[in-house]
């Protein structure tokens, strides 16, 4: 258990609802303007979020996401702006699907498929999460590393790690009112901040770059309120490793569901 994972981080000056703000530049294209300096590559959270949102906006009200797939193609840079090219594929009787890629200095840095439902009645089910039959401690508020507006809280973790938190409790600190849109947007900002692959990790080979994001939402959420996130390392074999995790309400609810995997390599 650690209480240091996030404690160093600094505030991060800015605004999630502002760099969430997208021109439409033509039909199905999208710019986002919002541009600060930052010594790494562009958050893969942030593109994603971004690009989910840009799908969202040629999609007809009362269709919420239901999952993303994306692959990150080639490193971002947070001080150039991100234009957005959306691709209608289908507009079924209850689902849509859309295809994005964000384009940097005409090349692609990010491509997903997002799809998009209305839903339909059916029994609520899931099983037990790591929020529900236990009670899970909260460290103090403290600034998540990267991120606009949020905040996060340490809690006990499922495996040794001294890298990523592989579980912790986060949330927005903006209000960002009652658009169910902007609050699943808000939950794939948060979903790529760590990594589940940090009990794999040893002094000679350790995870590195995200390859490919999958998110599942299964229930709407309030990123206002506090999500625990929650991974747990699979598997790392052949240079690259994949964990999978439960993005969970307090009270224990099931809201989303995270894959991803990232480079898994020989320390240089």
């Amino acid at each position: 258990m650690s209480d240091v994972l996030f404690s160093n981080a600094e505030p991060l000056e800015g605004s999630f609802t502002a760099m969430m703000e997208l021109e439409e530049i033509d039909t199905n294209i999208y710019r986002a303007g919002y541009v600060f300096e930052e010594p790494y590559a562009l958050y893969g959270g942030q593109v994603a979020a971004q690009s989910l949102l840009a799908a969202a906006l040629t999609v007809e009200d009362g269709r919420p996401p239901h999952s993303l797939h994306g692959y990150f193609l080639r490193p971002g840079n947070a001080a150039q702006p991100t234009v957005f090219q959306v691709f209608r594929d289908r507009d079924g009787r209850s689902y849509s699907a859309r295809r994005v890629i964000a384009l940097q200095g005409g090349k692609v840095i990010f491509n997903m498929s997002a799809s998009f439902t209305s839903g339909t009645d059916s029994p609520d089910l899931q099983s037990t999460t790591a929020a529900q039959g236990t009670e899970i401690r909260m460290g103090e508020p403290t600034p998540i590393p990267r991120m606009f507006s949020f905040e996060g809280r340490s809690t006990d973790q499922a495996f040794e790690v001294t890298d990523y938190p592989v579980r912790f409790w986060g949330r927005c600190t903006e209000d960002l009112g009652d658009s169910p849109l902007m609050h699943y947007c808000a939950l794939a900002y948060l979903s790529d901040i760590s990594s589940g692959l940090g009990a794999f990790n040893t002094d000679e080979y350790k995870s590195g770059s995200s390859l490919d994001h999958s998110l599942w939402f299964h229930r709407p959420v309030n990123m206002n309120e506090w999500v625990l996130t929650d991974f747990a390392p699979r598997s790392a074999a052949r240079g690259r490793g994949l964990y999978t995790g439960d993005m969970t309400t307090a009270d224990g609810t099931l809201v989303a569901s995270v894959a991803q995997e990232a480079l898994f390599r020989r320390v240089r």
